[in-house]
């Protein structure tokens, strides 16, 4: 069986990231995914999709991926439920992402930064100024900066504490 995703989009608002009770960073965003067609009018339309990503991918889509940024996410379809606050059961589906690409220059007017790549799955693997790898079997962090100008935008108050904010369960994805 297969279940792999590959998307290429813009950012409709900028990343939220969280941390779970136990220190787990997890980032969600939509993408904003035009279609290859046109309709009667002649105008493109988009898919809005909502994608999670994990760990220090997350720490790293949140401080450099802001509204607008083109992007590219590589993972799979999952779907979960939980009982919403009036009783009724709620089904969520999104993309989770294994690797989210940073797809244009951190100059750019309508961008965040290119200068990561996140991967869990393994494989990829490019020149970018930050990359961050995490294996088949765990989440080990392989990083290399670059001493060209490499700048960290940390819009995010919790980005650079590391210490974990309390987040009720009904806040969290899972």
């Amino acid at each position: 069986m297969m279940n792999r995703v590959v998307l290429v989009g813009r950012l409709t608002k900028d990343p939220e990231l969280r941390y779970t009770p136990a220190g787990v960073a997890v980032a969600t965003f939509t993408l904003a995914v035009n279609r290859t067609f046109t309709n009667q009018q002649g105008e493109r339309e988009a898919d809005f999709i909502n994608c999670v990503v994990w760990r220090k991918p997350a720490e790293n889509v949140a401080n450099f991926l802001k509204k607008g940024s083109l992007a590219g996410v590589d993972g799979r379809v999952q779907t979960r439920n939980y009982e919403g606050q009036d009783g009724r059961r709620v089904y969520v589906t999104e993309v989770v992402a294994e690797s989210v690409q940073f797809l244009e220059p951190k100059n750019a007017t309508n961008s965040g930064g290119n200068g990561y790549q996140g991967n869990s799955g393994g494989g990829y693997n490019n020149n970018n100024n930050y990359n961050a790898n995490a294996g088949a079997g765990g989440y080990n962090q392989n990083q290399q900066s670059s001493s060209q100008g490499f700048e960290r935008a940390n819009n995010n108050p919790f980005a650079s504490d590391g210490k974990p904010i309390d987040i009720s369960d009904d806040d969290l994805p899972f």
